[in-house]
């Protein structure tokens, strides 16, 4: 059974205060907090088996080997990736991007277009960018509407037998719109294009199934899923992992190096050049067990009910708007009070405990499409409650005042 106060219970720093309230953690979209039984796993590899990996005989390293490549196959089996070496660890989902968008260099060619959406945050915009900058290829956009979605007609029109990729968050970091991505991913597809998934804010809600999206590339960062900072993964179909370029030079991703000559190892080695985050691996793999073990379905449905709750009290605020109203969305609700700006509320609902995300989010085109310089944006996680929302909602309230 499904039991908040239970799992607000393994989470040590929510009984935490700032500026002598209870503390409300509703920054989730930006990093997610990390319960207990993931912090022992870190203590646990520094206390007991701290080693490099994958080079040693000794004990030591043949155990943090063994813990890193089961999180690996963990990892595997939650996105249901077809094997092993399609996981490839990362730094998170910016250098997952980047990974990708490296090794398209030696593919595109000058004419050739790419497409990206209107929703994206920052890093799935500006490596794309400069890959075009490097190939000449061309970047287009698929344009947004008022209620935050993408317009798929005009996707259906961009795509032609000139698109090479397409890329395209599965979640909005800044509205929270759930895109239709089993479509994008079939339509370009049809054109013979590679599709790259921005997974950072779909995988903390959705259990995605790689293969049954039939998707080239996935990405996502452990530290929104309950797990560390510092450690996410690329997933990529094996066909296409081979096709591209080492993104980096050095240690681990060499079969054998002569001064003349250096020839690659396989997958997933060949991504992963140098000592990797082996404790943040590990920990990755520790945060994705107990996500499963509260349940995604679980998860899915109280966060539901989380965002219609906080959709409901927050727009009983007289002078409060809400940008991102799809009928597909995750718990994120940004939204603004009239005539105040949102860094304004931040501050006064940080002086009452309350964590929120305020400005651009790191998706100013978005905001540049509302003509509003940012949001306040509010974001629950299964171990948030409805009187956590109350609290927000009567402090919002109350800066309103303050700052009218």
């Amino acid at each position: 059974m499904f039991n908040v106060e239970n799992i607000r219970k393994d989470f040590p720093i929510l009984s935490r205060k700032v500026n002598g309230k209870p503390l409300v953690y509703f920054d989730n979209a930006a990093t997610s907090q990390t319960p207990q039984q993931v912090i022992d796993v870190i203590v646990d590899y520094y206390s007991n088996y701290n080693a490099n990996i994958h080079r040693g005989v000794h004990s030591l390293s043949q155990e943090a080997t063994d813990k890193y490549e089961q999180a690996r196959h963990k990892i595997q089996k939650h996105f249901n990736a077809k094997f092993a070496h399609e996981i490839i660890f990362t730094s998170g989902t910016t250098h997952s991007i980047n990974l990708v968008a490296n090794g398209f260099s030696s593919i595109l060619k000058k004419g050739d277009e790419i497409i990206v959406s209107a929703l994206e945050h920052h890093s799935n915009i500006v490596p794309w960018q400069m890959l075009c900058e490097r190939t000449g290829a061309i970047l287009k956009v698929i344009p947004m509407n008022l209620d935050g979605e993408l317009i798929i007609s005009d996707y259906d029109q961009l795509l032609s037998n000139k698109t090479k990729l397409v890329f395209v968050n599965h979640v909005s970091n800044a509205l929270g719109t759930v895109n239709p991505i089993e479509y994008i991913i079939k339509k370009a597809h049809q054109v013979g294009a590679a599709v790259l998934i921005d997974g950072a804010q779909s995988c903390p809600h959705i259990k995605p199934d790689v293969q049954a999206l039939d998707v080239d590339f996935y990405v996502a960062s452990a530290h929104k899923m309950c797990g560390p900072t510092g450690v996410g993964m690329l997933y990529g179909k094996e066909s296409w992992l081979k096709k591209l370029p080492p993104y980096q030079g050095g240690g681990e991703m060499i079969a054998e190096v002569t001064f003349e000559k250096t020839t690659y190892a396989d997958l997933p080695h060949k991504f992963e050049a140098g000592t990797p985050n082996i404790c943040g691996g590990i920990a990755f793999g520790a945060a994705i067990d107990y996500m499963n073990s509260i349940g995604f379905d679980n998860i899915s449905s109280y966060e539901h009910e989380l965002l219609e709750y906080a959709t409901k009290k927050l727009l009983e605020i007289e002078g409060l708007k809400i940008y991102g109203i799809s009928k597909h969305k995750t718990s994120v609700i940004s939204f603004n009070l009239e005539g105040i700006h949102p860094y304004d509320v931040g501050t006064i609902l940080d002086k009452m405990g309350i964590a929120v995300r305020t400005g651009h989010h790191c998706a100013q085109p978005i905001m540049d499409f509302y003509k509003i310089p940012g949001t306040v944006r509010a974001s629950f996680s299964f171990y948030n409650t409805l009187e956590e929302i109350d609290v927000l909602a009567n402090a919002v309230k109350k800066a309103q005042l303050m700052l009218s």
